[in-house]
């Protein structure tokens, strides 16, 4: 049952719509004071300017005078592909920890190998195409303006999939760095950074043309063009060119989370302030707190990745410093889960009848799990029980499949019937999609969470290394029969893309104009 989200007809943004939010946030405004004990006026204000000054400019602007949908699409599928690749990689590396790999003896399929190819091909294939369909939908529908050149979007396009799959065949070729996340070959390093520009100056231009105060999405969307370009340089230069032992460490780590904070986080948090008021058909319920998260990400997350180097010759004062901004960053966290319940409050029927905001949702509890976690795992105590244990391991697939995985697949579960102008032609493999999606993930973070913990008490009991293999063995199995399950909700979703697709008027104006006449 998907309800609204079936409906591509249903435009948020059309005049009545508008006008009818606008009379139920002031209805609110006026009796009430805001979340900060002033009236909501930032809420009502941004609502009124885009309901008068820009509604008969967006309702006279069709999406594809705007979008370049195709793009989009483009992107998704892209997306979706490379997600298939980097659990094939995971499959493999998980087969070689329970002594079963089918590819024993050959090089080119060694789990060592494929284990990057997992890693980066769900940072830059899955995650940066996902987030780069995102802004072409988000940014024209809030800026009013198409991209600088849609010429330049497609060479984005093709060009971020060349450097994806070179990166790809460097990494099995023997080329990686030494750096977690940064393993990219060194000749491949200029090349990204070139495209981070590109996309940077092709997404900037409209956004920093729009007047007034803007949407908290675009000021997280213009703060990631920044720091993704910074973090990328850091991360796959610093350590290669100018530094070494342990300041190299000291700049990986910060690259490591930088990569997670910096990139992935504020583009998410961006798309979830979009999509989420949408969804609901209601503002978002704290704007100013959606600020604070901003300038709680911006302050503190650059200074945490050193957390993941407790116990090193980094200096303490680093690593104190690593903790105390770790603990900081939990706090801005908790501003945008706090912020998206508060919005859900009062439409909690949605959760059953809407499948893209039970998706959010989902991220969302993953989301406090993985708080909880952090609180832990950044402590000394702690640190020293479950450090390069799988733990670490389960919290990394909780932060980027649990959250913005999940995310990304509510936009697209939200976005194709909108794009292919048609329904999902089967609502309940669109559950199974998601249930299968869920349930897998929670039950490999849970059983990898274990699993670290009976691993860091063996270490702990000064047992020799056999014995934790041995006892984290049934752990291994288990995250192979959750991966199986994840693996196939991506499967599910591919059917029914395809089902889709074949009923799809596009499909049938495609075929049409295919057919030559005698």
């Amino acid at each position: 049952m998907l309800s609204r989200a079936r409906q591509p007809t249903a435009d948020p943004f059309s005049l009545a719509a508008k006008k009818q939010r606008l009379h139920d946030s002031r209805s609110q405004g006026h009796q009430t004071l805001g979340h900060f004990g002033r009236p909501n006026f930032w809420r009502n204000w941004l609502l009124e300017k885009r309901m008068t000054n820009d509604s008969l400019t967006r309702d006279a602007l069709p999406n594809r005078e705007l979008i370049e949908e195709r793009l989009v699409v483009w992107y998704f599928l892209a997306a979706i592909g490379y997600l298939f690749v980097s659990m094939l990689g995971g499959f493999l590396m998980a087969f070689q920890l329970i002594r079963h790999n089918p590819f024993n003896g050959i090089e080119l399929l060694s789990p060592g190998r494929w284990r990057m190819i997992h890693t980066n091909a769900i940072a830059y294939g899955f995650l940066a195409n996902a987030f780069l369909g995102n802004l072409h939908w988000i940014v024209p529908r809030l800026t009013l303006r198409s991209v600088m050149s849609r010429k330049l979007s497609y060479f984005i396009f093709a060009a971020w999939q060349i450097v994806v799959l070179a990166t790809a065949g460097g990494l099995l070729l023997g080329e990686a760095q030494g750096l977690e996340w940064g393993e990219t070959p060194v000749w491949i390093d200029p090349l990204a950074q070139v495209g981070l520009l590109l996309v940077a100056v092709n997404f900037m231009t409209p956004i920093l043309k729009t007047k007034g105060p803007m949407y908290v999405t675009l000021w997280y969307f213009l703060a990631a063009f920044i720091w993704t370009f910074l973090t990328y340089a850091m991360g796959n230069f610093v350590p290669e060119y100018f530094v070494a032992g342990t300041s190299a460490g000291a700049v990986g780590g910060l690259f490591i989370h930088d990569l997670v904070g910096l990139f992935v986080t504020p583009l998410g948090w961006g798309s979830m302030y979009f999509f989420v008021p949408i969804l609901l058909r209601k503002p978002i319920w704290s704007h100013g707190m959606s600020m604070v998260g901003f300038w709680g990400l911006a302050f503190f997350y650059p200074l945490q990745g050193i957390h993941h180097f407790l116990y090193t010759p980094i200096p303490m004062f680093l690593q104190y410093g690593a903790i105390v901004s770790t603990i900081a960053v939990e706090m801005v966290v908790l501003t945008v889960i706090v912020n998206f319940f508060g919005t859900l409050k009062g439409s909690s029927r949605a959760l059953a009848t809407n499948l893209p905001i039970r998706w959010f949702f989902t991220g969302m509890i993953f989301y406090a799990i993985t708080c909880a976690q952090c609180a832990l795992q950044t402590t000394l105590t702690f640190q020293a029980l479950i450090h390069f244990t799988d733990w670490v391991v389960g919290h990394a697939h909780l932060v980027m499949f649990g959250v913005f995985g999940q995310w990304l697949l509510g936009v697209m579960t939200y976005l194709f019937p909108r794009l292919l102008k048609s329904d999902w032609a089967s609502p309940k493999l669109c559950e199974w999609h998601y249930w299968l999606s869920a349930v897998g993930l929670f039950v490999m973070a849970l059983d990898l969470t274990l699993a670290g913990l009976f691993q860091g008490w063996s270490w702990a009991a000064l047992q020799p290394w056999d014995a934790s293999i041995e006892v984290s063995q049934p752990f291994w199995i288990v995250r192979i029969w959750a991966g199986i399950s994840m693996f196939s909700g991506q499967i599910v979703f591919c059917v029914n893309l395809w089902k889709t697709w074949q009923q799809s008027p596009l499909n049938k104006a495609v075929m049409s104009s295919a057919v030559v006449p005698a």
